[in-house]
């Protein structure tokens, strides 16, 4: 699903991976983790795509709650067990949205 009912300006953390081989409870984790994040203070929004590369964008009111959310014990804890277990490689970028458009086919 796309997220398209943010309020400019906003951040975007983009955070894209390539998985190890070992995938047990990746599926039931990551979930649990949308799920924690959604509770956070200035959490907006997530979307995600998953083929050989995977990324996940989440979308937050400011670098505070960004912020607030990496210090997350449970989110600290999942990180290190993705680093040891589920990543072979990631990547996180964050970036302030300035200006946004879309387009949507009506059928």
């Amino acid at each position: 699903m796309i997220v398209d009912n943010l309020k400019t300006p906003y951040y975007a953390v983009i955070f894209t991976t390539i998985l190890t081989d070992n995938q047990e409870n990746y599926r039931e984790t990551a979930k649990r983790m949308e799920a924690l994040a959604k509770l956070q203070k200035g959490f907006l929004g997530i979307e995600s795509a998953r083929s050989e590369l995977g990324i996940t964008v989440s979308y937050w009111q400011s670098l505070e709650d960004i912020t607030a959310w990496k210090n997350n014990i449970e989110h600290t804890e999942i990180r290190n067990l993705g680093r040891e277990k589920w990543y072979k490689k990631y990547q996180l970028r964050i970036c302030k949205v300035e200006l946004e458009y879309g387009f949507e086919k009506k059928i």
